[in-house]
């Protein structure tokens, strides 16, 4: 699941994760409304094929591609580049063995990536997408300078944590010069650093990044309402709220309750544990209902309960798949199945919806991976097999619709007939979609079904089989 673009949610490798052998889930038959497996695994590395040759011809070297007009966009600073989509497409081409593309993708990160640019940066996109892509490429291919690079990155995002009066990290930090800004932060933002730097403090041996991100959780968790519900964003230099609706499992809170799930399961971290169940607890004691039969989230206000709204995005969709991870996963099912309902009466999901009224509060859809990232960990979780069923029409209504010659675009109204297409592939569209996609059908030799964790911007953190 992003803040300003709205956060995301989105894992972590150890020496465990070098493991020699894959492990595969049982399968169960093949339902007859589907092609072979081995037909759709050709068809999505295809269609991913297809945005990364639009990628490279119009805007390599930059962050993302315009496939419409054959343009480029700077992600996170005007005039500046990072090469986004190629440090987000790193593990993706890994995993399905384009090892000449790797080798392209890995070249051009080692003279050209710049960690040093003079330059304000979103500390959490910046470690979601650039320290946890180059992370996931380093455990991938072993280059050590990709771990380089990571490392001399991360450094220069801890002013935003270290330069702190209250430990919740600033929301900016520029990268050259060190100087932080953005005193009014969201939860995701505050808490979606714990993989990252937990998997970069375990490979170095450095504490630093480590602790920077437990103490931020922290000291969240413990600004909790008598109900055990958080709120929505947070004055970095007072740590007060500013905003006390619980909106979970909206952005711009959804990853930090992703991270405290995943970070316990990477880390065995007992903290972590603990504070996901006591906050999920309480979220789905105040904020799940059931209206008409389907399972939704509704917004309250933190300390009360009382209901503020009942708005659902797309990005919380992700929420499904957590729910089984964390133990509850006939919950997990049971909204999982909510969203597939307006699978049905939209083809393309829309950004945001009002379950309440039936209104579409938003008709954008932004090539969102969460809705697929459920389907994977549910399908991994329980082997059934409408899973793959429901992934695979989600990914032919976007073949159908969001295809075009440069490789897929974001819409601007998927309620429109036809859906009214805009022109961008965000970066992340290399990191996630296809890649849950191509996992569920592919059997994949370098993915170890195991024990493998993906992030909150799907990067192969744990589980990555090297040949």
């Amino acid at each position: 699941m992003r803040a300003a673009p709205l956060p995301r949610r989105r894992t972590m490798l150890g020496a465990a994760a070098m493991a020699t052998a894959t492990v595969t889930l049982p399968r169960p038959a093949q339902a007859a409304s589907l092609p072979t497996d081995a037909d759709i695994t050709q068809e999505i590395r295809s269609e991913y094929l297809h945005s990364w040759e639009g990628y490279k011809r119009s805007a390599w070297g930059y962050d993302e591609v315009r496939p419409v007009s054959g343009g480029h966009n700077d992600f996170f600073a005007r005039g500046h580049t990072f090469g986004l989509s190629i440090v987000e497409a790193l593990d993706t081409l890994w995993l399905m063995e384009q090892d000449q593309e790797v080798q392209l993708a890995v070249d051009w990160i080692e003279a050209h990536f710049d960690p040093t640019v003079d330059a304000e940066v979103q500390v959490f996109e910046t470690v979601i997408r650039l320290v946890g892509g180059l992370l996931a490429g380093y455990l991938c291919t072993g280059r050590p300078k990709l771990l380089d690079r990571c490392r001399e990155l991360a450094d220069r995002l801890l002013p935003a944590f270290t330069r702190s009066p209250t430990e919740l990290p600033y929301r900016y930090v520029n990268l050259r010069t060190g100087a932080v800004s953005g005193s009014t932060s969201p939860l995701a933002e505050i808490g979606t650093n714990l993989l990252e730097f937990g998997l970069l403090t375990r490979l170095t041996n450095d504490d630093r990044y480590w602790s920077a991100a437990k103490k931020a959780v922290r000291a969240v968790v413990a600004k909790r309402s008598s109900l055990n519900l958080l709120g929505t964003s947070l004055d970095i230099e007072s740590g007060r709220w500013t905003d006390t609706a619980s909106a979970a499992p909206n952005p711009p809170v959804d990853s930090f309750y992703e991270y405290l799930w995943a970070g316990s399961e990477l880390f065995g971290d007992a903290d972590l544990r603990d504070w996901y169940r006591l906050l999920t607890n309480a979220v789905l004691r105040y904020q799940a209902e059931r209206p008409g039969g389907r399972l939704w989230f509704r917004q309250v206000d933190f300390s009360s309960g009382k209901v503020t709204g009942h708005q659902q995005s797309e990005l919380g969709s992700f929420y499904a798949g957590l729910l089984g991870k964390g133990g509850d996963l006939d919950i997990g099912r049971d909204y999982f199945r909510s969203w597939t309902t307006l699978l049905d009466r939209y083809q393309v999901l829309p950004e945001l919806v009002d379950y309440a009224s039936g209104q579409v509060r938003s008709a954008r859809n932004d090539l969102r991976p969460e809705y697929a990232n459920s389907a994977f960990d549910l399908w991994r979780l329980t082997g059934a097999d409408e899973y793959r069923q429901s992934a695979y029409r989600y990914f032919q209504a976007l073949k159908a619709r969001q295809r075009v010659s440069g490789g897929y675009t974001v819409a601007e109204d998927v309620t429109s007939s036809p859906i009214r297409l805009g022109d961008l592939t965000p970066a992340y569209w290399f990191a996630e979609n296809l890649k849950y996609l191509y996992l569920m059908f592919a059997a994949a030799p370098r993915f170890d079904y195991r024990t493998g964790l993906l992030s909150t911007e799907g990067k192969l953190l744990r589980g990555a089989v090297r040949p």
